[in-house]
């Protein structure tokens, strides 16, 4: 998903058309997350750029999503843009020996 959302639109809730983006986001991100893993692959990685009005866009955490988008709406501003790759994760497996050395340190 790569798509730039208005948050000013004539007729519109604020509060409401903040909501339907958000919801819009999470659905994108529960049928990312639904497709079948190809072989060797542990989980879908989901990688966000975000950018308020015309800034280049840059790097966040994927849990930090909706603070961006609250951040955007409490500075007023009249849109944002929003990136949301998913590419293939690997989960490297511990082993009872990693969690002792884990422990040490």
């Amino acid at each position: 998903m790569k798509k730039t959302f208005k948050l000013n639109i004539e007729n519109k809730h604020p509060d409401r058309l903040l909501e339907s983006i958000k919801h819009e986001i999470r659905k994108y991100i529960k049928r990312e997350k639904r497709k079948p893993l190809p072989d060797g692959v542990n989980y879908w990685d989901l990688k966000c750029k975000f950018a308020k009005n015309e800034e280049e866009p840059y790097s966040i955490n994927f849990n930090d999503i909706t603070k961006y988008i609250n951040e955007a709406s409490d500075e007023k501003c009249e849109s944002f843009y929003m990136e949301i790759l998913s590419t293939e994760g690997i989960k490297e497996e511990k082993t009872i020996e990693d969690e002792k050395e884990d422990e040490k340190e």
